[in-house]
């Protein structure tokens, strides 16, 4: 289902939290008191490293051959030596692999719907791929936040889709959760703005068009403003994000 196939008056009356795309989920999954967010052993390492390895050149090549894939800003993340969030529009079902992609050679961690992990297959490869499923008992929070904050401060980076739902192709910033700026301004460190852009077909003569390719674009970094108070900090930052994005967009 494409966002872009349905009429004004539609879109309108559409949540914002709505999930326009539903996979199979008969898997289960369930977070308890000793999930482990962060799996650091050895042996998941091993073979984290190894898909790392044969997935990134595959999905290089896939995005490249199908959607003409490129990248644009990524000197903008080259000189970050802390930890980071990285946010962007969630517009495409491989808009993670492009994330990745765009953050490489570094390793990006995700943070995704607990659902998520409850998808044939999937659940095995985002896993393996180092995505965190945000928990859904509200219960377990506490141990999902420590977990982030403890990446942030290992100066690794987290992955938010803080407009929470994936909507095919869609054209616009639809409005952010506070989660990802929450996070940034506890651990005082940047959220990267990655825009991902469809661009439209280009006419080689007047009967024949290319095709749309997906372009990527890293801002720069944004930082929390540590004059204000943490609510008005998690607000300003979000803001400065948000409207960073649209101006991408426009």
């Amino acid at each position: 289902m494409q966002l872009e196939n349905i009429d004004k008056e539609k879109e309108e009356n559409i949540s914002e939290d709505s999930h326009l795309l539903h996979f199979w989920q008969p898997c289960k999954f369930e977070i308890d008191e000793n999930f482990n967010f962060v799996n650091n052993s050895f042996l998941f390492n091993t073979f984290s490293n190894l898909l790392y390895m044969i997935a990134y050149p595959l999905l290089h090549f896939i995005t490249k051959f199908f959607y003409g894939f490129k990248i644009e800003g990524k000197e903008n993340i080259e000189n970050i030596t802390t930890g980071k969030v990285t946010v962007s529009n969630h517009v495409h079902p491989l808009d993670c692999t492009m994330v990745g992609l765009a953050n490489a050679p570094k390793k990006t961690f995700y943070t995704s719907l607990e659902t998520n992990f409850k998808i044939p297959i999937v659940r095995r490869i985002i896993k393996l791929l180092n995505t965190v499923p945000i928990p859904q008992n509200i219960k377990y929070t506490k141990a999902f936040m420590d977990s982030i904050d403890e990446l942030l401060k290992n100066n690794k980076t987290v992955h938010f889709y803080p407009e929470g739902s994936l909507w095919p192709r869609y054209d616009k910033i639809r409005h952010f959760k506070n989660g990802a700026f929450d996070f940034a301004v506890r651990n005082n460190v940047p959220i990267v703005p990655m825009v991902i852009k469809f661009n439209k077909p280009k006419k080689i003569n007047n009967f024949i068009k290319t095709r749309s390719t997906i372009t990527l674009v890293i801002q720069k970094p944004i930082y929390p403003n540590r004059l204000l108070r943490k609510k008005e900090a998690i607000t300003d930052l979000k803001e400065r994000v948000y409207q960073s994005m649209c101006n991408e967009l426009a």
